[in-house]
């Protein structure tokens, strides 16, 4: 049977609910996501991943039904808005990430004013479903924020499950770093929107990416690297399929942006969906998944089974 790998991207609290509305409607369909042999989970995709990989992905839905977080709304507002503004500002503007530049946007965050990293890891400490590493391979991305070493936390890292998430989540600008072993780390996302090239080797990947499909912001430096880890999984023989959120669900989060379906997949050379991925007719959370979309996005998404990784 082909290894398969579910690749989740960053997005912040909004993508955290696309991506559950998402998966739970391609479970809908028959996919069999649950059993991806390796989950890869970067900020918001590391939320999303550490639950699946747990086998607690209804949780999450559940929880994406209910309007709001009262306990993440008050952490932002500590953050200084113009400050994030300019780590935002230069970090859209890098051309590539490098460790160079990813430990400039590591300095930024690391002198940027948040809430208290005590504070923070307990909003984890108290919404991480799980305190022990899943068995199901599973790891995290996060970036050293004094020298932009790249960092991917996993079960034999000996590192707490929600320390490694709370790393991975730590949004430069707008979150603290979190210190591990004497070393502070910023979001994953500062080097890749996905890190999809952690899934090399596996036959099928699955990269399912927030951000990345518009043309302002991050959106494109997101973009490109997605696409060229892709495009890397591809030529190494993978099938993989990326896939963005939609201009339906790009509008609910404010930003508009080009599609037609719940999801958008980039052109491949792969004509077919990996048969790694077909499960066993699997029916779970279909009214759960759209009320979850629905309870985020003020719309409800239709799902469909993808015959295709192109076009």
């Amino acid at each position: 049977m082909e290894k398969t790998a579910l690749v989740l991207g960053g997005g912040g609290a909004l993508g955290v609910a696309w991506e559950t509305g998402l998966l739970a409607g391609l479970r809908e369909s028959g996919i069999d996501i649950e059993g991806a042999d390796l989950v890869v989970g970067t900020s918001a995709g590391s939320i999303v991943g550490t639950a699946l990989a747990a086998g607690r992905l209804d949780d999450v839905i559940t929880q994406q039904s209910e309007a709001g977080d009262p306990a993440l709304a008050p952490l932002m507002l500590e953050a200084d808005l113009p400050e994030l503004m300019k780590v935002f500002a230069r970090w859209s503007a890098l051309p590539e990430l490098t460790q160079q530049s990813m430990a400039e946007i590591g300095q930024m965050a690391l002198a940027a004013k948040t809430t208290s990293e005590e504070r923070w890891l307990g909003y984890f400490r108290d919404n991480v479903p799980i305190d022990t590493w899943p068995e199901r391979p599973l790891k995290l991305t996060a970036v050293d924020a004094a020298t932009g070493a790249f960092q991917a936390w996993d079960r034999d890292s000996g590192v707490r499950i929600e320390v490694a998430v709370a790393s991975s989540c730590a949004v430069p600008g707008l979150f603290p770093c979190v210190t591990i072993n004497g070393k502070r780390y910023t979001d994953g996302g500062v080097r890749s929107g996905t890190s999809a090239d952690l899934a090399a080797g596996y036959e099928s990947v699955l990269i399912v990416a927030p951000i990345g499909a518009g043309k302002d912001g991050i959106d494109p430096l997101f973009g490109r690297t997605s696409r060229a880890e892709a495009e890397a999984l591809l030529t190494a023989g993978s099938a993989a399929e990326l896939v963005f959120p939609d201009e339906g669900s790009l509008d609910a989060i404010g930003v508009n942006r080009a599609g037609r379906n719940a999801w958008r997949r980039e052109p491949g050379r792969r004509r077919r969906w990996p048969n790694g991925w077909r499960g066993h007719g699997r029916r779970r959370g279909s009214r759960n998944s759209e009320r979850a979309l629905s309870a985020a996005y003020g719309t409800v998404l239709q799902f469909g089974t993808p015959n295709a990784p192109g076009g």
